[in-house]
């Protein structure tokens, strides 16, 4: 059971962090409004850093349902625990965004834009291209799961892993994450989006369920992808 709580508690503070740093850049009157780009791609890398240090010695620290499937596919993960490491992911990542909510709460109505609003909590494409959207997801998360593996069959210094893996992120976000906001895992995309949903957030608008499959499918495959290359290689 300890595993699966992990699994939450990675998950929810790698989302409260990421998620977080999305909403101080596009929300209204933070201090770090229009910060840009650059900050939440390394936003996002120091989630993931410190989500892998808070648990990582527990559960492996996977926090991405693609990831355990693809660990899983790998036979480096054992199958069976597979649906509890998922569900705890995507429990995580709900609550996590739940967290940033009430975190940003007065800034909601500050910000009159709808679609603003949503991308705090999950992604969209720059350019609406559903094959191209796919493809982008499908590509991330093979890179990121390609070089997971090759990390995990080097030795570096201990307690540098980590670092090593929130700097992957960083160097994703920069090169591949421009065309969909480099989901590359679905508990971090659908548990907020369901988020955004739920709450009663002020001028809110939809959720964009038409998009919702493609940073859920997209990664499934794009880990499965980057599983089997590495078996064709090693």
């Amino acid at each position: 059971m300890s595993n699966y709580v992990a699994e939450f508690f990675g998950t929810l503070l790698l989302v409260l962090l990421g998620d977080g740093v999305v909403a101080s850049v596009l929300l209204k009157k933070t201090k770090s409004e229009n910060a840009g780009w650059l900050a939440i791609t390394i936003g996002w890398g120091l989630a993931v850093m410190l989500a892998i240090y808070a648990v990582g010695r527990i559960s492996g620290a996977h926090l991405n349902p693609a990831l355990t499937l693809a660990f899983a596919f790998n036979g480096i993960f054992p199958a069976d625990q597979a649906m509890g490491y998922i569900l705890s992911q995507f429990a995580g990542a709900f609550t996590g965004a739940v967290l940033v909510w009430v975190h940003f709460l007065p800034h909601w109505r500050e910000t009159p834009d709808g679609q603003t609003k949503l991308a705090v909590f999950c992604t969209a494409p720059a350019i609406r291209h559903t094959l191209s959207n796919l493809f982008s997801e499908i590509m991330a998360t093979a890179v990121l799961t390609l070089a997971l593996l090759f990390i995990g069959a080097n030795k570096f210094a201990e307690g540098l892993n980590p670092v090593i893996v929130g700097t992957l992120i960083v160097s994703i976000g920069l090169s591949l994450g421009g065309t969909t906001g480099f989901a590359m895992n679905p508990a971090r995309d659908l548990g907020p989006r369901f988020a955004h949903f739920i709450l009663p957030i002020h001028g809110k608008g939809n959720s964009d369920w038409g998009y919702a499959w493609i940073p859920v499918v997209g990664p499934l495959l794009g880990g499965l992808l980057g599983a089997w290359v590495y078996q064709i290689i090693f």
